[in-house]
C-alpha cells in the first residue's frame, strides 16, 4: 500500500511532468487555474499566471495523496507497476472530466475548444501515467 507521503511526492512529480507537457502543447497563455483565480480575485487571468500554476501544483499534490489512499480503500492494489499505471491513467481521465465539466464549465464558465480539450486530456493522461508508475514502483513505500 502506498503511503500518503508517497502520494504527495508522486503527485508533485506527476504535476511537474504534466505541466512541462502542458507548456509544450499550450498556446503560451495562462493555465485554466489562472482563470479560476481571476474569477474570484477579479482582473485578467494573465495577471494570475503564477498563482494559477501554484494552485495547479497544489491540486496535483493533493490528488496524488487522494489516489494513494483511495485506491486501497476501494479494494484495489498498486502492487505492480502495470496495474498502477492503468489505474493512474483512469484516475487522470476522471480528473480531466471533473476539471473540464466541474471547474472549467460550471465554476469559471469557460467553454473549451477542441484543441483545449485535446491538450487537457493529454496532460491528465500523462499525470495519471506518471503518478501510477511512481506509486507502482514503490519508490517511497
Amino acid at each position: 500500500m502506498a503511503s500518503i507521503t508517497a502520494g504527495l511526492v508522486g503527485g508533485l512529480v506527476a504535476t511537474i511532468v504534466m505541466t512541462a507537457v502542458m507548456m509544450a502543447m499550450g498556446d503560451g497563455g495562462p493555465p485554466p487555474t489562472a482563470r479560476l483565480v481571476a474569477t474570484f480575485a477579479g482582473g485578467d487571468p494573465e495577471e494570475y499566471a503564477m498563482p494559477g500554476m501554484v494552485l495547479h501544483l497544489l491540486y496535483g499534490i493533493v490528488a496524488g495523496a487522494v489516489f494513494a489512499v483511495g485506491v486501497p480503500l476501494v479494494g484495489l492494489s498498486l502492487g505492480s507497476i502495470a496495474v498502477a499505471v492503468v489505474l493512474g491513467v483512469v484516475y487522470g481521465l476522471v480528473l480531466m472530466v471533473v476539471g473540464m465539466v466541474g471547474w472549467m464549465r460550471m465554476v469559471i464558465g469557460m467553454e473549451p475548444d477542441k484543441g483545449m480539450m485535446t491538450m487537457f486530456a493529454t496532460v491528465h493522461v500523462v499525470y495519471g501515467l506518471v503518478l501510477g508508475a511512481f506509486l507502482g514502483a514503490g519508490i517511497l513505500g
